[in-house]
Formats: structure tokens, sequence, C-alpha cells
């Protein structure tokens, strides 16, 4: 493929799970346990793609499109989500330490409206800005609004 980069995902067993273009429509991928820890995916789009214990740790996800994305117990820890849609995504059980979900460089905000973060790992996030609806569930014990989270319709 002249001009486009093709990207070869692993798994965690070392397994090739996907040969291909992500500048093209990565939507509804199986990704399950993919290695793209410390990768630089900004606006790439996976809605509604299967990253079960994804490893995505230190990724660049900025803009990124996760819209209905699958991320049960997928390791986000340090990346980089700001300005990005999970609207809807499955969060589970996610490692979110330390991941950067507020606003992006124009003030525009990361969108967790219908999220499920039930038993997400949320120490040292940034969360400051991004948007949450009634439908987006936290884990238990969390407060949005002391972490500067804004609720939308």
């Amino acid at each position: 493929m002249p001009g486009r980069k093709v990207t070869r995902i692993k798994n965690k067993k070392g397994e090739l799970i996907y040969e291909g273009s992500l500048n093209l429509n990565t939507e509804d991928l199986d990704l399950r346990e993919a290695e793209l820890g410390g990768l630089i995916l900004q606006g790439v789009h996976f809605g509604g793609a299967n990253l079960t214990s994804a490893n995505l740790r230190g990724a660049d996800l900025y803009w990124g499109n996760f819209f209905c994305a699958n991320l049960t117990s997928a390791n986000l820890e340090g990346a980089q989500l700001q300005g990005a849609d999970l609207k809807e995504a499955n969060f589970t059980n996610a490692n979110l330490r330390k991941a950067n979900l507020g606003r992006d460089n124009v003030g525009g905000s990361t969108q967790l409206q219908g999220a499920i973060l039930e038993g997400a790992l949320l120490e040292g996030a940034n969360l400051e800005g991004a948007e949450y609806d009634d439908k987006t569930v936290f884990p238990r014990g969390f407060d949005p609004v002391k972490l500067k989270m804004l609720k939308r319709k």
C-alpha cells in the first residue's frame, strides 16, 4: 500500500491480531489483549472496537474516538485522552490511573456521557472539564463534582 503505513498489532501472547492502516476506519475491530502501550494514536477511530484487556499504557489517544468501545480491564495508565469521544464506552475494571481525560488544547472536553466506569481505577487521573451525564456509571463513592467534571444532558 504505497503512502500508507501498515501497523501490525500483536496480543499479549505475541500473536498478530491486526495488520493494516490505522488511518482508515478501525471501528468494530477485535483487539482483545492488544499491545498498544506508548503508541501515538491521535484521532484514531476505535468506535465499537473490542479492546478488552488491551495494554494502552502511556498511549497518546488525544482526540481518539472510542464511542461504544469495550475497554473492560484495559490498562490505560498514564494515557493521554484529552478531547476523546468516550461516550457509551465500557471501562469496567479498567486502569485509568494518572490518565489525562482533561480538556484538549483548544478547551474541548473529553466526553464520558453514558460511559461505564464501574470498578475503574482513577487515582491521579485528570478529569477536570470532562463531561458526563445521568447515564454515566462511576465507581462506588466517586464524586465527579469534586474533580471538576461537567454534567451535560
